[in-house]
């Protein structure tokens, strides 16, 4: 073999993960060893992922540089990454919040591996910060595509098994089996206010839990999207629930932009074909309108954050122009946020204590 194989990164349920040097270079890779079962064979999850790696090549998409076939193992050999979003948040975020910043430029990267991904008809299924893997360039990418789907039009039906429980839209919740590219935004959506406040927004115990931690924030949706949603998916099970209104985003997230707050609103819609589209997340002006955020050095690595291939050089170039009226705005809202990112730790603690709370994980490495 020409990898060396190092020390152990991580272990899930097909696979373990280590970090490899290549003989032929010295470069240091990430070497993803599947488990084979000698009567089974190589598992369904593995293919999904190697057929799909090969086709998807992107700056915001983990690069597979090498796949290893013996009769005992499967090796998946690919660009290494420093760390997960996850990891990233409880290093340089404050109480796991990061700075307005650097949310933006990672959600700016997530929507475009998301959308290339939607573009050549690919789910990723299992979007969550354990993920989405960043370099010491303030790179993000996709990574673990053990769950992702290639889907036609018209929409495949699915299992309604997939993406980790706190990132689950609520049609899935509900067991939808139709969904399309719209469960990836729920789930982008998600993963942007765990950004914002340093907790995941809504931890429900089960999936009948975590539909009641939805509606608790967005609201009882009404009958006619009720209506809509059984048309679209016959196999949804209706039941009775709690008349609850919606909260609204600028309580929750009160030190964030206004652009922000909109975007958020347009991916986690109940509805899933209201929700905005990855393509269309791009273009939305929190993106484009430099002074939604504070320009400012990427935490932790001593260079500006990449902004993903694309859109990258108008983006930097107006954060620069933005930066020095932009400061004094950045050191308030730092002040406000350390005292909202507080109260939801404070909220989150409490309801663990009361409940208990696990994560239901997918066959992640």
């Amino acid at each position: 073999m020409n990898y060396v194989q190092l020390e152990k990164l991580g272990e899930g349920t097909y696979a373990t993960v280590y970090k490899g040097r290549s003989r032929l270079n010295n470069e240091i890779v990430a070497l993803k060893e599947i488990h084979l079962d000698a009567e089974e064979g190589t598992p369904s999850t593995a293919i999904r992922e190697i057929s799909l790696m090969k086709e998807l090549r992107h700056t915001n998409i983990v690069r597979l540089y090498d796949v290893i076939h013996t009769e005992s193992k499967l090796m998946l050999v690919f660009e290494f990454m420093a760390q997960d979003l996850k990891k990233y948040m409880d290093i340089h975020g404050k109480r796991g919040a990061l700075d307005p910043t650097t949310v933006r430029s990672f959600m700016f990267q997530l929507l475009k591996g998301t959308a290339f991904c939607h573009e050549n008809r690919v789910l990723h299924r299992d979007l969550k910060p354990q993920n989405l893997l960043i370099n010491k360039r303030g790179e993000l990418k996709l990574a673990d595509f053990g769950l992702a789907r290639a889907f036609g039009i018209p929409v495949n039906t699915f299992s309604n098994e997939v993406v980790t429980l706190w990132y689950r839209a609520p049609d899935v919740l509900m067991g939808s089996r139709t969904y399309s590219t719209s469960i990836d935004i729920w789930s982008a959506g998600c993963i942007m206010a765990e950004m914002i406040t340093g907790v995941p927004l809504f931890r429900g115990r089960d999936n009948n839990d975590q539909l009641t931690q939805i509606l608790k924030v967005l609201g009882t949706p009404d009958d006619a999207t009720m209506k809509r949603l059984v048309n679209d998916s016959p196999e949804i099970q209706i039941r009775p629930f709690p008349r609850l209104f919606k909260v609204p985003f600028q309580q929750m997230f009160p030190t964030a932009h206004p652009l922000a707050i909109d975007l958020l609103e347009k991916l986690l819609k109940f509805d899933p074909t209201q929700r905005i589209s990855a393509d269309e997340a791009l273009r939305h002006p929190y993106f484009t309108t430099s002074a939604a955020v504070a320009p400012q050095p990427h935490a932790g690595t001593g260079s500006s954050l990449n902004m993903g291939n694309g859109g990258s050089a108008a983006l930097q170039a107006q954060q620069q122009q933005q930066q020095q009226r932009a400061a004094v705005q950045a050191q308030q809202a730092a002040q406000q946020q350390a005292a909202a990112v507080a109260h939801q730790q404070a909220l989150a603690a409490q309801q663990q204590q009361q409940q208990g709370v696990y994560m239901q994980t997918g066959p992640s490495a």
